[in-house]
């Protein structure tokens, strides 16, 4: 027992002489000499630039059908380059016709919105002129092409056909049929349209579109087109377009020497 009291007792002498060290802040470490090498400072990660998206094909595509509007992915109120010539507006040719197309269809009454439009379907239908089988008829008031089947019917395309001043009429031949034709763009329209390419090979954006049907030796033909949304307008320079699925089964059908007559 007195072992243990005193135990105790040197034990409660000593907790005075602890708790004024316990009390102390701990020491601050030690300054570093005046010579010693700064530690490098932390470099701030820089800010990511934000890259803008590629437009997929679809925008490609549907920026065609927005009249006035800039290329897909190009910034607001960019210039319209459409009628610039390749050089100047760094496109191709091919560029530049389809903006030029697509740049048409606002304006036609076929159009419905969202690059949608009115077609009408070519059909067969009862035909009592008397005209040898494969014989062309054009009817431009009517906005129509009749390619006869000699028993009794022919086929009906819709067509367009030459605005006012450029409309012709007569009677010629098939002397010539061609696929995706090139385009070289005549004297007289380049004199109307000077920033028109001056060739245009066969191709979607080609205006002669996938099939032509050359008549004699004049500069008229019937052909396909890159603005099926003009069918039904006085809208060329004379030509008589089809859309190209037409002008595909028309040519299938026509040969060399076929009759064409033209019809006011």
């Amino acid at each position: 027992m007195k072992l243990s009291a005193l135990i105790i007792a040197a034990s409660l002498a000593v907790i005075p002489i602890l708790e004024p060290a316990l009390a102390q802040p701990a020491a601050e470490p030690a300054a570093a000499p005046a010579d010693a090498p700064k530690p490098a400072a932390k470099l701030k990660p820089k800010p990511k630039r934000a890259v803008a998206a590629e437009p997929s094909i679809g925008d490609r595509i549907a920026s065609f059908f927005r009249a006035g509007a800039s290329p897909a992915g190009a910034p607001a109120g960019s210039s319209r380059t459409a009628a610039r010539p390749a050089a100047t507006a760094g496109q191709s040719t091919n560029e530049i016709m389809l903006r030029r197309a697509a740049s048409t269809y606002s304006t036609s009454a076929n159009a419905l919105g969202f690059g949608l439009y009115r077609l009408t379907p070519r059909e067969t239908v009862a035909f009592r002129e008397k005209h040898a089988p494969g014989t062309i008829i054009v009817r431009q008031r009517e906005k129509r092409l009749y390619y006869v089947n000699g028993n009794g019917t022919a086929i009906r395309y819709a067509i367009a056909v030459g605005r006012e001043g450029a409309a012709w009429s007569g009677v010629s031949t098939v002397s010539d049929k061609r696929e995706w034709p090139d385009w070289t763009p005549t004297p007289n329209i380049l004199a109307k349209q000077p920033d028109l390419p001056r060739f245009v090979e066969g191709g979607p954006a080609n205006p002669l579109g996938a099939r032509a049907l050359y008549l004699g030796a004049t500069m008229y033909r019937i052909h396909g087109t890159n603005e099926p949304w003009r069918i039904g307008e006085e809208v060329s320079s004379g030509c008589i377009r089809l859309t190209n699925d037409d002008i595909i089964d028309l040519y299938n059908r026509t040969r060399h020497g076929a009759t064409v007559i033209v019809q006011r």
